[in-house]
């Protein structure tokens, strides 16, 4: 089985990426993943992209099988991943078609399975830090470079779908100062530290959530859709540059981070 050390999820209306692709399927302990992996050459280097809803878009956030497409990565030896994602703005300075690289979550979801740690080793990891700080770096430059408007940082409160907001939860979560919203982003970012890869989310600004007065419609599947198509090739660009300019390793502590979560260590 090839091996390679980057991946990408695709998300919603993002459903390929690259060229020369081979297809391979991977049995994990936690049942299938959401479609099979798409080993492609991008920028020179081999990378593993997994549309996270699979091709078709069958399944929705709530029952996709973050565990499955997780271990799957890893056993590719994945070691630096990509999250891209749809969401909404809960903040009137942060428009529609732009980009938002987050370094935090708020976790509204039930029901998903979030660990891979149901004993009998009990694991305690932090998530003070849970997005890795180097590739937002690398992905920062990449976006300045390509002048694409972007937010260094932001908050992301994920709902547990498939339904969106209403009025009332949007200005919640808009008061609250939460800045994006969106419907997958946990539990996939915190799989991916426990099994130590660094993990990037790249979410693409959709649509104002429906609580922010004056400024926002009623959120419809097909405008978000045709929003995030209108600016994919954007976050394509993006993907390029960050994968040109990633470097073997990096120098964080994501890949250190079980050290000291073992309750029996």
């Amino acid at each position: 089985m090839e091996k390679v050390s980057t991946g990408i999820f695709g998300g919603s209306g993002f459903y390929k990426f690259g060229e020369n692709i081979s297809e391979v399927k991977i049995d994990t302990p936690y049942g299938i993943t959401s479609s099979s992996i798409f080993i492609a050459s991008v920028e020179g280097k081999r990378v593993a992209f997994l549309p996270r809803h699979g091709v078709d878009h069958i399944y929705p956030p709530h029952k996709i099988n973050y565990r499955a497409n997780l271990w799957a990565m890893k056993e590719l030896g994945v070691k630096q991943l990509f999250g891209p994602c749809a969401a909404g703005s809960l903040q009137t300075q942060i428009k529609p078609g732009e980009l938002v690289f987050c370094d935090q979550f708020i976790d509204r979801t039930n029901g998903r399975k979030d660990t891979f740690y149901d004993g009998p080793v009990t694991t305690h990891i932090s998530c003070a830090e849970p997005y890795c700080p180097e590739l937002r770096t690398i992905a920062r430059k990449s976006a300045e470079d390509l002048k694409i408007p972007f937010h260094k940082t932001g908050t992301v409160v994920v709902i547990n779908g498939p339904r969106f907001s209403s009025k009332a939860e949007s200005k919640w979560f808009s008061e609250s100062g939460f800045d994006i919203i969106n419907m997958s982003q946990y539990p996939e970012v915190v799989l991916a530290r426990e099994l130590e890869i660094c993990y990037m989310n790249i979410s693409l600004i959709t649509d104002y959530d429906c609580g922010l007065e004056h400024e926002a419609a009623p959120t419809d599947v097909k405008s978000i859709i045709e929003v995030f198509e209108r600016n994919l090739s954007n976050l394509k660009l993006l993907l390029f540059s960050i994968i040109k300019n990633l470097p073997p390793d990096l120098p964080c502590s994501c890949k250190e981070t079980l050290k000291a979560s073992r309750f029996n260590d």
